[in-house]
C-alpha cells in the first residue's frame, strides 16, 4: 500500500539519474549492508549488429525457390513461391531457426526442426493452391520431390553459412568476460582459449574477490568491469551462476550474454562450449512478443479510459467536494531499469508532510481518511488514473506493481532479488496481486512472484492475469 504527496523529496536509490565518466563506483559485486544488491546501470548501449540471422534468412529463402522452380510448369509461379518462403521464414522464425546459436551448431542439428517445418509451409501451400486455384493443384509425386527438393538445398546452404560462421569465428573471435568462481571460470576460460574454433576470447573474470592466481585478472567492482568491457571491446559475457543483475548490467552494456553449465538447457546437442551445456540468454526487449504487450497496452488502456471518463469524473467530484482542493496526487515511483515516472491517483488520503508520503508504508486504517477515499480504495478506483500511465508508457497493464525510491532501496537492500523485479515494465496489476499479495502482505512473496512472471512471461499469461483482476474486481478485497 502506498500514501499520497503532491510532491515527494528525492531519495536515495540503487540506480543513478546519471553515471558521468569511465567509471561507475568502487562498489564490490557481493551485497553488503547498508546498499542494495544491485549494480548501478550504466547509459543503454545498443547491441552490435549480429548479422548472423540474415544469411540463414537468405538460406530459407534460396531453397524454396530452387524447390519451386522444379516444379512442373503449370505449377511454378510467384505466388506459390511467395506462400511457400512466408510459410518457412515464419515458422523457421517462431522456432528459433534465425537466432545465433552456438560456435559447434550444425546443420544435422537443426535438420529436425528444418524438416519438420518444411513439411508444413508445402503443405499449407499445396491446400491453398487446391482450395483456390483447382487447376494449379500440386500433385502428390510434385510435392514431394519440391519437398525434398528444398530441404536438400536448405541442408546445404546452412552447412555453408555455418561453416563460413566457424571459419570467421576461429580467424576472428570476440572478446568476453566469464562470471563465477574464480576456480571454476579460469578452467572454463582456459578451454575457450585452447579451443579458438568457440570463436570467445576470454580477457577477464567477474568475481567477488581475488584468488591470487596468475593469468587474467578477476573483477570485482562495477568500475573494473566498466573498463574492461571499453578497453577490450567486450562484446560476450559468459555466465557460470545465476545472477540476473550482472546480466543486465551485460546486457545494457550490448553484449551478449551467455549460461554455460548445468542441466537444465533445453536445445540441440550441438549447443555446448567444450562439453559446457549454452544457451543464450534473450534481453526482455528482444523477446518474441515484447511489441504486442506493448500493442496490448494501448489496444485495452486507450478504450478503456475513454469508458472510464464518466466514472472518473464522479470519482473526481467526490473526491474533491470530500476532501478539498487537490483531486489527483502525483508521486515518483521506480519504473523499469530503474527510471523514476509520476504515478497517478485519486487522492484518499492527504499525509502530513512529504517525508510521511515518501516513506510511510500503509495507511489502510487511518482515520484521516475519509468515507470516499475508504470507497476508492476498496473497489480500486483509485487506480483508475494510472491508465493515463499506461497509455503513456511509464507503466504496463501487467507488471510488477511499482513502488517508491525509499522502499525500492530498502527492499534491495532485505530481499534477494527484489531489484530484478525492474526487468520489466511496471504494471496497473501483476502475478502477486491476483495471487492476494496486495497492501500489507509479504515482500519476499511478492519478489518471487514477480521474478515468476518476468523469467515465464507470455502475452497470454498477460490476459490471464487481466482476466483475473477483472473478476477479482467484483469481489473486491481492498487495497
Amino acid at each position: 500500500m502506498t500514501t499520497e504527496s503532491t510532491s515527494v523529496p528525492p531519495s536515495p536509490g540503487p540506480w543513478p539519474s546519471a553515471v558521468q565518466g569511465p567509471g561507475l563506483g568502487r562498489a564490490s559485486l557481493a551485497p553488503q549492508r547498508g546498499r542494495p544488491d544491485r549494480l548501478p546501470l550504466p547509459p543503454r548501449r545498443p547491441a552490435p549488429p549480429r548479422l548472423t540471422a540474415v544469411p540463414l534468412v537468405a538460406a530459407d529463402g534460396l531453397a524454396v525457390l530452387i524447390a519451386a522452380a522444379l516444379l512442373p510448369e503449370p505449377q511454378r509461379g510467384l505466388r506459390l513461391f511467395l506462400l511457400v518462403a512466408v510459410c518457412v521464414l515464419v515458422v523457421n522464425a517462431h522456432a528459433g531457426l534465425h537466432r545465433p546459436s552456438g560456435a559447434t551448431a550444425s546443420v544435422l542439428d537443426e535438420l529436425p526442426a528444418l524438416a519438420a517445418r518444411a513439411g508444413v509451409a508445402w503443405c499449407v501451400a499445396a491446400a491453398a493452391v487446391a482450395a483456390f486455384a483447382p487447376s494449379l493443384a500440386i500433385g502428390p509425386g510434385a510435392l514431394c520431390s519440391a519437398y525434398a527438393t528444398q530441404l536438400a538445398a536448405v541442408a546445404l546452404a546452412r552447412a555453408l553459412v555455418h561453416a563460413a560462421g566457424r571459419r570467421r569465428a576461429r580467424t576472428n573471435p570476440r572478446s568476453a568476460l566469464v562470471v563465477g568462481g574464480p576456480a571454476a571460470a579460469r578452467r572454463l576460460a582456459a578451454a575457450l582459449a585452447q579451443h579458438p574454433e568457440y570463436g570467445i576470447r576470454p580477457v577477464g573474470i567477474v568475481g567477488s574477490r581475488p584468488d591470487g592466481e596468475p593469468g587474467l585478472p578477476v573483477l570485482t567492482s562495477s568500475e573494473e568491469i566498466h573498463r574492461a568491457v571499453i578497453q577490450n571491446t567486450v562484446r560476450d559475457a559468459v555466465f557460470l551462476t545465476d545472477d540476473s543483475s550482472l546480466v543486465t548490467l551485460f546486457q545494457h552494456y550490448g553484449c551478449t550474454t551467455w549460461r554455460v553449465g548445468g542441466r537444465d538447457h533445453d536445445g540441440p546437442m550441438g549447443d555446448h562450449l567444450w562439453g559446457y551445456a549454452c544457451r543464450r540468454l534473450v534481453p526482455l526487449d528482444e523477446r518474441p512478443g515484447q511489441g504486442a504487450k506493448r500493442a496490448l497496452d494501448v489496444v485495452l488502456a486507450g478504450p478503456a479510459l475513454v469508458l472510464a471518463l464518466p466514472v472518473l469524473l464522479l470519482c473526481a467530484v467526490a473526491v474533491r467536494l470530500s476532501d478539498g482542493p487537490g483531486v489527483l496526487f502525483r508521486q515518483e515511483r521506480v519504473g523499469q531499469h530503474g527510471r523514476l515516472f509520476t504515478l497517478l491517483k485519486f487522492r484518499t488520503i492527504r499525509p502530513a508532510d512529504e517525508t510521511e508520503s515518501a516513506t510511510r508504508w500503509s495507511v489502510a486504517a487511518d482515520r484521516r481518511m475519509s468515507a470516499v477515499g475508504g470507497f476508492l480504495r476498496k473497489s480500486s478506483l483509485d487506480e483508475l488514473p494510472q491508465l493515463w500511465n499506461v497509455l503513456r508508457g511509464d507503466m504496463s497493464l501487467v507488471g510488477p506493481r511499482p513502488e517508491r525510491p525509499y522502499f525500492v532501496t530498502q527492499f534491495s537492500r532485505l530481499h534477494t532479488g527484489y531489484a530484478d523485479r525492474h526487468r520489466m515494465p511496471v504494471g496497473l496489476t501483476g502475478l502477486a496481486q491476483v495471487n492476494g499479495l496486495r497492501g500489507d502482505t509479504s515482500i519476499e512473496d511478492r519478489c518471487r512472484f514477480d521474478n515468476h512472471y518476468i523469467d515465464h512471461w507470455s502475452l497470454w499469461q498477460d490476459v490471464r492475469i487481466l482476466l483475473r483482476t477483472a473478476a477479482g474486481l467484483v469481489r473486491p478485497a481492498g487495497s
